[in-house]
């Protein structure tokens, strides 16, 4: 590695009306490194990215290039100098086909082949529409695209955050392969083990502006942590959790699938779900779990089996059925349960409106109910006019927050923690446990393995569209958990 400087910023600043985004950064990363981009949910991450790809002009400060002043106004002026960018959202149109998207935009689509090809992806089907691929394929497909590019500095902003581990290992292949071209990678990620394990060195932000800059194997994850948060605050966060308490078996069952099966995705899934219980499930990309929460909240309808929601059988031909028989989705993609352009107050109150009414003038007991769950889950409101400018953190608090305003019985989590920081996931977790202690029921989908003894009470693993495993969740090794989800074990 050499002193000399890839990618410089000044003083950059922005604000989005009375949010201040940025303050004032300084980042420096040099040929041949993989630098953390570091900070909680609303430090600035993501604006900073955004404006080193041209989608954001600043308000102030200066951006160089290998020693070379910049002001990229779109994409296309970044680019050309020698920044690429793979977003947190797919930067994709999805009712284009792959195909058609990279015509719009003049990119080699043989070069991307190649590179799905280094990622064992070279069998995927370019021509489908966007929409018909799952998250975690448009994340690589977009890296592809990214790295057609041939960029001086890929910028990655929370990639493996939709991304099983199977999968972010390519990522990190293509990381490694990257600085060993004496190019480097702007990294963006959550996950403080992927720190510790991929990067040279840590620039932190906090309150948009950069607070430390570190070499992140020197004092591990709890210096990243107090950096990120403050002294007193990392404390609380690497508190020793007093786990998940034993439920009660005698009581009431709140939601039991018997048998469901969806062709090519389930295969005669059972379980069930008491109230007071969160139940944890466990499974690599692909292997079901993303059909069975779609049945469950109403989204499709299985090929057979059946469904009961305290004790009463019910098919669900919408999301509206499930509703009200109080069973709720929270998905990972926050933005498909958020009306972007609305206030987080509409957005807390939407499932109340069962029956047309004016966006106009939120009735009292809405308001109180709003309130209540802006106090709870501590959701900034400074951008409340529109959820949109929410960090991504605060915008899944919302989707949370919605239904403490309406109430419910069981509670569908799909990856909810998914791209957001410690210090929310914690709170999110701690709601999660209340919820429970309330007595509410909980079925929780998570790609962090770590989180399952952390907050579940039993877990589930899913194989091929089966549950091969079951066990409880204080009991449960990342080891076990692992080698059931690759279909190494079968014992349910």
């Amino acid at each position: 590695m050499t002193d000399q400087t890839l990618l410089e910023t000044r003083g950059v600043a922005m604000s989005f009306g009375p949010v201040v985004a940025l303050r004032s950064v300084d980042l420096t990363v040099r040929p041949g490194e993989i630098h953390a981009l570091l900070g909680a949910n609303g430090a600035g991450k993501s604006t900073l990215v955004k404006i080193l790809s041209g989608v954001f002009p600043p308000d102030s400060g200066s951006i160089a290039v290998k020693g070379e002043q910049i002001s990229p106004r779109h994409p296309g002026d970044a680019m050309e100098a020698g920044l690429a960018t793979v977003f947190q959202d797919p930067a994709l149109i999805p009712d284009l086909t792959i195909e058609q998207n990279f015509r719009l935009t003049g990119i080699d689509t043989d070069q991307v082949r190649s590179w799905l090809e280094t990622m064992e992806l070279g069998d995927l089907d370019l021509g489908g529409l966007v929409g018909e691929f799952p998250l975690e394929a448009l994340r690589l497909i977009d890296l592809a695209r990214a790295l057609s590019h041939d960029p001086q500095v890929l910028m990655l902003d929370e990639i493996t955050a939709a991304l099983p581990a199977d999968q972010a290992e390519h990522v990190f292949t293509v990381m490694r392969t990257w600085v060993d071209k004496g190019r480097s990678v702007l990294f963006i990620t959550h996950r403080l083990a992927e720190v510790l394990r991929m990067c040279d060195r840590a620039t932190i932000l906090r309150d948009g502006r950069n607070v430390a800059e570190l070499m992140p194997g020197e004092g591990g994850e709890g210096r990243l942590v107090e950096a990120m948060l403050g002294r007193e605050i990392a404390e609380e966060q690497f508190a020793e959790p007093s786990g998940p308490p034993v439920r009660s078996r005698e009581a009431a069952v709140a939601l039991e699938a018997t048998n469901l099966s969806s062709r090519q995705h389930l295969d005669g899934v059972s379980f069930s779900l008491r109230a007071g219980e969160i139940l944890g499930v466990v499974a690599l990309e692909g292997q079901g779990q993303d059909r069975l929460f779609e049945i469950l909240a109403g989204d499709r309808r299985p090929d057979d089996g059946e469904i009961k929601a305290e004790g009463v059988s019910f098919s669900a031909h919408s999301p509206f059925d499930a509703i009200r028989r109080g069973v709720v989705l929270v998905p990972s993609d926050r933005l498909l349960a958020l009306l972007p352009q609305r206030s987080v107050r509409e957005n807390l109150v939407t499932p109340l409106y069962n029956r047309a009414r004016s966006w106009f003038g939120l009735a009292a007991d809405e308001d109180e109910r709003a309130d209540r769950s802006i106090e709870r889950l501590a959701i900034d409101t400074r951008a409340q006019r529109q959820v949109r400018r929410l960090s991504g953190g605060n915008q899944q608090k919302v989707v949370l927050g919605r239904w403490l305003a309406s109430g419910f019985r069981t509670l569908l989590c799909f990856d909810p923690t998914r791209g957001i920081d410690i210090q929310t996931k914690r709170q999110i977790y701690q709601l999660l446990r209340d919820l429970a202690d309330e007595g509410a029921a909980v079925l929780l989908y998570t790609s962090e393995l770590p989180e399952i003894p952390l907050v579940c009470d039993r877990v589930l693993v899913m194989y091929a569209g089966r549950v091969v495993h079951e066990q409880e969740a204080a009991t449960a090794t990342e080891e076990a958990l692992l080698s059931a989800a690759h279909g190494l074990e079968e014992s349910a």
